[in-house]
């Protein structure tokens, strides 16, 4: 088993998954269940990391059942408990992480003396209160796990202070979250891709840029690059490479494909619909969120949805039709309000006072992005290199900024842009 658990943290993938195998039967053979079902849960993490999503989970499901019978002694058993949640967690298998985290939580009161458990299952629960919206619970939950694990310090104590910055970071504590990362980061539990988005969410673009593009080249398996994926996207929009968002976006695709969880399909079509949205392509981009919803239907993800609905009125708004905007951009205002996330309730007043200043003659946000390239002396060509878009697109987005603002020519289009302070 250690030898195992060497090659598994050295990646040595194939030879960690022998070695768990053969313990296994060694365990079989004598009829030592404990040594059986921890040898179970850990071929099952290494196949899940080797890719072999399928079969590593119904090995964990075999495992587990013998944890849920009792036919494991304690301190296996935990083990056991928090090595599946973790895995499910990292998978993205919300259900399954619930339902073991729930099990954990009555395993831990019938268990007091195992106090590294019980703050391992708080870091559990944490997790999965927030992404239910239960942010305050969340916190508490992850402030206990912090003092159960510090004394003396245990190794998921790192992954308590991170869970500690991403409920401060998107509560809009920042101070808080920087000093959590930080701690986290002291106890070898890599910072990312909170940090960055941190980064992101204080204006600091170029270093949440720099920050996650490190993690990104540092990630191999699906399992970690779907923990940075989504982030990565997500700070490419905003520094305007366009290119690098839609690689990021075609890769996760494949990963959450792979992975086959609901809440991870969803993601990749809310940020398929994101990248749509940067692209021009409005209409694409609702069909692709409309998916999202669907894949979400059954699961109680508030904060996904409000983000998802942020994008929703965006391309509304592309679209003229501005009734669906401030309807879809209304209601993930109320869900962030609820939630208590004030860097998103920010960011969106401040769409909403774009969306109210900038109705110039009509215009989309898109098309005064192109009228300020124009007022700039850009050529469509130009401008179209610069959006990452084909020329043909912005030719479009020319033509109906002469229409809506009722001139027919460039000179004339600068002349309204500087009229109406647009440049």
């Amino acid at each position: 088993m250690p030898l195992a658990l060497k090659q598994y943290q050295g990646r040595d993938l194939a030879a960690s998954r022998a070695c768990w195998e053969r313990a296994g039967r060694i365990g079989a053979s004598y009829g030592d269940v404990d040594l059986v079902t921890i040898a179970r849960q850990g071929e099952g993490r290494t196949l899940i990391r080797m890719g072999e999503i399928e079969r590593g989970v119904t090995m964990l499901d075999e495992a587990m059942v013998a944890v849920a019978a009792e036919e494991v002694s304690p301190i296996p058993a935990g083990i056991v408990y928090c090595s599946v949640i973790e895995i499910c967690q990292e998978i993205h298998d919300i259900r399954r992480a619930q339902e073991w985290t729930s099990a954990l939580s009555a395993w831990c009161d019938s268990q007091p003396d195992l106090v590294p458990y019980r703050g391992r299952c708080l870091v559990h629960r944490s997790e999965i209160m927030l992404l239910h919206g239960e942010w305050p619970d969340a916190l508490a939950e992850a402030l206990r796990a912090c003092e159960q694990l510090s004394m003396p310090p245990q190794p998921q104590l790192g992954a308590a202070f991170y869970q500690r910055g991403e409920l401060h970071r998107l509560r809009g504590e920042f101070v808080e979250a920087e000093e959590a990362y930080g701690e986290a980061a002291e106890r070898g539990r890599r910072p990312q891709p909170g940090l960055a988005l941190l980064r992101l969410a204080q204006g600091k673009a170029d270093a949440a840029a720099a920050a996650i593009r490190r993690s990104f080249d540092a990630t191999t398996s699906d399992v970690t690059r779907s923990r940075v994926l989504p982030a990565f996207v997500d700070i490419m929009l905003a520094i305007g490479d366009v290119g690098a968002a839609r690689g990021g976006t075609d890769e996760f695709a494949l990963i959450a494909t792979r992975m086959d969880s609901p809440l991870m399909r969803g993601v990749a079509a809310r940020v398929e619909g994101t990248v749509l949205l940067a692209e021009s392509q409005p209409s694409a981009a609702l069909r692709a969120l409309d998916k999202a919803r669907m894949f979400w239907e059954d699961l109680d993800v508030p904060y996904e949805v409000a983000r998802l609905r942020v994008v929703a009125g965006l391309a509304y708004r592309e679209l003229g039709d501005e009734e669906d905007s401030h309807m879809e951009l209304d209601a993930a205002r109320r869900v962030f309000e609820q939630l208590g996330a004030a860097p998103e309730i920010k960011r969106l007043d401040a769409l909403m006072e774009r969306q109210i200043t900038h109705t110039v003659g009509g215009l989309t946000d898109r098309e005064i992005q192109v009228l300020r390239l124009v007022a700039a002396g850009k050529t469509n060509r130009a401008i179209a290199a610069e959006l990452v878009v084909s020329q043909r697109t912005v030719d479009r987005h020319v033509s109906n900024i002469f229409t809506k603002l009722g001139v027919s020519s460039r000179a004339a289009a600068t002349a309204q842009a500087y009229e109406h302070q647009l440049v």
